[in-house]
């Protein structure tokens, strides 16, 4: 079993070993060492990359025996001695996050009685999840006083206990195995039973950002950033803050009220286009109704209507058999079309019927009722769709 160099340094990123192992996972090649820094997936911390002689380092993967295995994209025998570089920004983003994360949950254990119950480090976020339901000043307590933590630059330090000396010590939560346990001892604020990487001093942390609070099963799920993430949380924001102050001419503390003036604003405009689209429509079905061809006793359009979505194309059908003796096939005239087939209360046409004839020859889906059927996805020649409309009509 490797020596996990990680354990005693975290800040050692290059070492010399020789492979005690080989075989193939997922089909790539993957190798033992008779000792590694490289961090493998565990405790909600996601794996170390890098290089091992000429082959890069995909995946570091710790076996049900405990054995750690380091996937590649190229084979290495086993006997051969190697040079192995992690890579350092990738492992600073993970002790700094892993140490964060160690801190603000001390915080909201120490202010609110809140126990982390989970944790996860994501490629762009990490989240904790709280025992119970906090509101957002209690969440933004716990985030100050973890940020008056990072910024006093107290040391982080790894100690290594037995199971039966850890019961007598204040560990934040009780540990999930028993044996010898590697504690991270944040000086006179934290101490807890952890196999991660973590920074040597809190002020590397940099600066704790919490970027949302949410309830989640009767607790609180808290998405935070430590240093450089927050560094790049805070340029987006800045970026977002002023492409949108630049739009809308406020300062950046007016930005909500505008947003909110705006929508008000749109909301409004958008009942008054629809009013009108409504108006426009029931004017263009007078003028259909009017210039309707009678067949048999029926007055009959069959129309294909430019710029006009689905809603408004019912909107008007509805409009010309609101009198009797109307029958209505309108389309759009855009394909994919839409159709929407009506008649007057006192016609015998089956719209629906016809409808479903349209479909089996143009495609699309839909339905109806006899006295109205609407249908989208039609596809084909548009006048060949108006003829057989017509034509259906007329076979009924």
């Amino acid at each position: 079993m490797a020596n996990r160099l990680y354990y005693q340094d975290p800040q050692r990123l290059a070492f010399d070993a020789v492979v005690t192992g080989v075989t193939r996972l997922d089909g790539r090649p993957a190798v033992a060492l008779e000792a590694t820094a490289f961090y493998p997936t565990s405790g909600g911390q996601p794996f170390d990359t890098g290089t091992l002689g000429d082959a890069r380092v995909l995946d570091v993967i710790e076996s049900e025996s405990g054995e750690i295995w380091h996937v590649l994209d190229r084979e290495i025998e086993a006997g051969r001695g190697v040079r192995g570089i992690v890579d350092g920004d990738r492992r600073l983003d993970h002790m700094q996050q892993h140490t964060g994360q160690h801190i603000l949950s001390a915080a909201f254990d120490h202010l609110h009685h809140a126990r982390t119950v989970g944790f996860h480090l994501g490629a762009l976020v990490s989240t904790v999840d709280l025992s119970v339901d906090l509101p957002p000043d209690q969440v933004a307590a716990a985030e100050a006083e973890a940020n008056r933590i990072v910024w006093e630059d107290r040391p982080v330090a790894i100690r290594f206990v037995s199971s039966e000396e850890a019961a007598t010590l204040p560990l934040r939560k009780e540990p999930e195995r028993g044996g010898v346990l590697r504690l991270i001892d944040v000086e006179s604020y934290d101490l807890s039973a952890c196999g991660g990487t973590h920074v040597g001093r809190t002020g590397a942390v940099g600066l704790v950002a919490v970027l949302s609070a949410e309830r989640l099963r009767g607790g609180t799920r808290v998405e935070f950033v430590c240093g450089a993430r927050a560094l790049r949380s805070f340029h987006l924001f800045r970026d977002a803050v002023g492409g949108c102050i630049r739009h809308v001419s406020v300062a950046p503390e007016e930005l909500p009220a505008a947003v909110e003036r705006l929508q008000a604003e749109n909301k409004d405009q958008l009942k008054l286009i629809r009013n009108l689209q409504e108006r426009l429509a029931a004017f263009e079905a007078a003028g259909l109704a009017a210039a309707a061809e009678e067949i048999g006793g029926v007055r009959q359009v069959v129309q294909a209507i430019d710029g006009r979505e689905q809603n408004e194309l019912r909107t008007m059908a509805l409009a010309i058999c609101g009198a009797p003796g109307y029958r209505v096939a309108l389309f759009s005239t855009t394909a994919p079309y839409v159709a929407v087939l009506a008649r007057s209360k006192d016609g015998r046409t089956d719209c629906a019927a016809a409808l479903k004839a349209l479909m089996a020859a143009f495609g699309g889906r839909g339905g109806g009722r006899p006295e109205m059927a609407q249908a989208g996805g039609l596809t084909g020649d548009l006048s060949q769709i108006l003829s057989a409309a017509r034509a259906e009509f007329e076979r009924q």
